[in-house]
């Protein structure tokens, strides 16, 4: 697992963590993008990953992640320039980052 650094910038700040299999999909994806553009898949990476350090401060403010087979409140959803969708649970002081995901790609199997 992948922890974030903090920034002191809010007096509550969530420990970010990035699962191992959500850091896999990312560069999975970054990885197929820098095979039409190595410069389009590095910026991919770092709007992702700055994204995600935004969730240290009010990861509440964002949607839950609804799905027949997701149970209900139990992730919420934050999409990341309109085609990379993380969703994270949010569990005392920390956030986990569980899946990146192509918008564009079929997840059903998500359950």
């Amino acid at each position: 697992m992948k922890r974030l650094q903090k920034c002191q910038m809010s007096d509550k700040l969530y420990e970010v963590v990035i699962s191992e299999r959500a850091m896999t999909m990312l560069l999975t994806h970054v990885r197929f993008l820098a095979q039409v553009s190595v410069t389009a898949a590095r910026k991919l990476k770092e709007l992702v990953i700055d994204e995600i350090k935004k969730l240290e401060y009010m990861p509440e403010s964002y949607s839950w992640f609804v799905s027949e087979y997701v149970p209900a409140n139990k992730y919420r959803k934050m999409l990341v320039g309109k085609r990379y969708l993380v969703i994270y649970q949010v569990s005392e002081n920390s956030v986990f980052v569980d899946y990146i995901l192509d918008c564009r790609q079929d997840y059903q199997w998500l359950r």
